[in-house]
C-alpha cells in the first residue's frame, strides 16, 4: 500500500513539472530589430506567437529600417524589420563581415497621403506630390486648395518610409533624379507623430502607412499622372496594383533562416501570422 501512494505522488509530481514554464536556461531569445512602421506589427506577432510557443522569447525594438539593417550587418540581430529593400551598399557592409542578408517579404502596405480633415483638396497627383514635398508648390490654391501655406511632414531619414517616398515619389521613380525633400520640411520620429501634427494643422500633410492612418485624417486620392485615375490606398487597391504609392514589407535575416527562427517566420507567413497582418491594417500576403 506504501509503495502504491508513493508511485501516485511521484507520478503527480511528474504531470506538475511537465506543465510549469520552461525554466530560463530553456528559452530561445529572438533579437528583432528594425521599422517603426512594422513595430506594433512585430509586437503582435511577437505576442501572439509567444502565447502558443512559451520556450521562445521574441525582443522586439523600433529604431527605424536603417537602425535594423545595421544592426543585421553587425550580426547583432536575428531577424531586421525593413519597409524598403536593403541597398546594395548595405548588402556589401554585410557580406564584408561575413554575413548573407535572405530577403522575406512578410506583407504589403500602401503609404497614404494625409491632410487635415479641413482641407478641400481631394486628390493628387505624383508629379503635384513630388514638387509638394520638394518646396515647388508651396500654397494649397496651387492645387486647388484654400490661400494657405503649406506644411511638410516626413519621417527622418533614417526611416525606410522615408527612403522609399524620396525614391517613388519625391524623384518618381527616377534613380538618377537627386531630387530632395524640401530644406522646410519638419521630419517627425513616428508614424504617430506625423497623424498627431495632421489632427492639429490644418495647412499640414504628411503620409504614412496604411495601418496608421485614423479617420480623424484626411486621407487624399493620388494618381500617376494627370489623366490617369484616382485611386485611394485599399487592401483591394494595394493587391491589384492600381493604387501607385504601394511596397512590401520585409524582414530579413542572417543567411536561411535555422531552428527557431526559421519556425517563426513560417508561422509569420502562415494563416495566423498573416491574419494579425490584415487586423492591423496592413495587406497580408493570401
Amino acid at each position: 500500500m506504501t509503495l502504491i501512494l508513493l508511485l501516485s505522488l511521484v507520478a503527480c509530481h511528474s504531470l506538475e513539472v511537465d506543465h510549469q514554464a520552461p525554466t530560463p536556461e530553456a528559452v530561445t531569445t529572438i533579437q528583432n530589430k528594425g521599422s517603426d512602421t512594422m513595430v506594433n506589427l512585430a509586437l503582435a506577432w511577437a505576442e501572439a506567437y509567444g502565447e502558443r510557443h512559451p520556450e521562445v522569447r521574441i525582443a522586439v525594438t523600433g529604431g527605424g529600417t536603417g537602425t535594423g539593417i545595421a544592426a543585421l550587418i553587425n550580426g547583432t540581430v536575428d531577424m531586421a524589420n525593413a519597409s524598403r529593400a536593403i541597398k546594395e551598399e548595405e548588402r556589401a557592409q554585410a557580406q564584408a563581415n561575413g554575413i548573407e542578408p535572405v530577403e522575406h517579404v512578410v506583407a504589403g502596405d500602401a503609404i497614404a497621403i494625409v491632410v487635415h480633415p479641413s482641407n478641400p483638396v481631394q486628390r493628387l497627383t505624383i508629379p503635384q506630390l513630388s514638387d509638394i514635398f520638394s518646396g515647388k508648390i508651396t500654397n494649397w490654391r496651387e492645387v486647388g486648395g484654400e490661400d494657405r501655406p503649406i506644411v511638410l511632414l516626413s519621417r527622418e531619414s533614417n526611416s525606410g518610409t522615408h527612403v522609399f517616398f524620396l525614391e517613388e515619389v519625391v524623384r518618381r521613380g527616377d534613380p538618377k533624379d537627386k531630387t530632395l525633400f524640401s530644406p522646410d520640411t519638419l521630419l517627425m520620429p513616428s508614424s504617430e507623430g506625423i497623424s498627431a501634427e495632421v489632427r492639429q494643422n490644418p495647412n499640414a500633410i504628411g503620409y504614412d502607412g496604411l495601418g496608421y492612418v485614423t479617420p480623424d485624417q484626411k486621407v487624399v486620392s493620388v494618381a500617376p499622372t494627370e489623366g490617369e485615375p484616382y485611386v485611394f490606398p485599399t487592401l483591394e487597391t494595394v493587391r491589384d496594383g492600381s493604387y501607385p504609392i504601394a511596397r512590401p514589407l520585409f524582414i530579413y535575416t542572417i543567411g536561411a533562416p535555422q531552428g527557431a527562427v526559421r519556425e517563426y517566420l513560417s508561422w509569420i507567413l502562415g494563416p495566423e501570422g498573416q491574419a494579425i497582418v490584415q487586423e492591423l491594417g496592413f495587406v497580408p500576403l493570401h
